[in-house]
């Protein structure tokens, strides 16, 4: 049984249909890559998985190990292990990051049925975690996000990613603002949570991203519905001939 199964959806914000009948599987332990042009749907469908307001499912099902996620509140679907990072992460100010994740952790545990974890417990594993991802600890006591970098931004969700472990991670366009350094620095950490038990859908308009975190599998998304998949030379050919060919099929 897939991990991820998408049936036929179909998404609409503000009477406008953005999602046409899309249909996505992803096993245990596979990284798939969605490519698309801008306004193609990609980051509708990462929101639409997170269950994110406004965008209202008219029709099709979204099933997390075999059980529909669509009634469930973003919360709950992040207890199941489902995660999304932005593609432009949140400032969230007078809240010390560490303090962010702490709460983040121990909310999702709680949720499961899970004893939270003490002070000294957390901070034993957000310094090994933070150490494997270079990330210091006076990022740590600044405000969530608050005056970060684009690369910190990035950095400090692959870091959340991490803490909680997520069993289906979604990337909306992680790799949107980095320079190179950036880039490497956060593939990275991605890289380093591969999994036979993690799954990962990896969202993004440019090849480069995948030059880092090499896919098992591409899909090309336009007009709301994958209309061609295959390997990780797919991506080169995407680099090499853009979508404009699948744009005109679809019309």
């Amino acid at each position: 049984m897939p991990m991820l199964e998408i049936k036929n959806l179909h998404v609409e914000i503000d009477g406008k249909t953005i999602l046409n009948g899309l249909d996505l599987s992803v096993g245990k332990g596979e990284v798939h890559a969605i490519m698309g042009p801008n306004g193609s749907g990609k980051s509708t469908l990462a929101y639409v998985l997170a269950g994110k307001d406004a965008y209202e499912v008219t029709e099709g099902e979204v099933l997390l190990d075999g059980e529909s996620i669509l009634d469930m509140e973003p919360d709950e679907r992040a207890a199941r292990g489902l995660f999304l990072a932005f593609q432009y992460p949140l400032e969230i100010p007078g809240v010390a990051t560490v303090n962010f994740l702490r709460t983040a952790l121990n909310a999702q545990r709680k949720k499961r049925g899970e004893a939270e974890l003490t002070i000294p417990e957390f901070q034993k594993r957000l310094t090994e975690t933070a150490g494997t991802l270079g990330i210091d600890r006076e990022m740590l006591r600044r405000a969530v996000n608050v005056g970060f970098s684009g690369g910190e931004k990035k950095r400090n969700e692959i870091l959340q990613m991490a803490m909680l472990q997520p069993r289906l991670a979604v990337l909306d366009e992680t790799d949107s603002g980095l320079d190179i350094d950036a880039l490497k620095i956060v593939a990275d950490g991605v890289n380093r949570l591969r999994s036979p038990d993690r799954a990962m859908v990896v969202i993004t308009h440019y090849q480069r991203l995948l030059n880092y975190i090499v896919p098992d599998v591409v899909h090309v998304l336009s007009r709301g519905r994958i209309v061609r998949t295959g390997g990780k030379e797919l991506a080169l050919e995407l680099e090499a001939q853009g979508y404009k060919q699948y744009q005109e099929e679809m019309a």
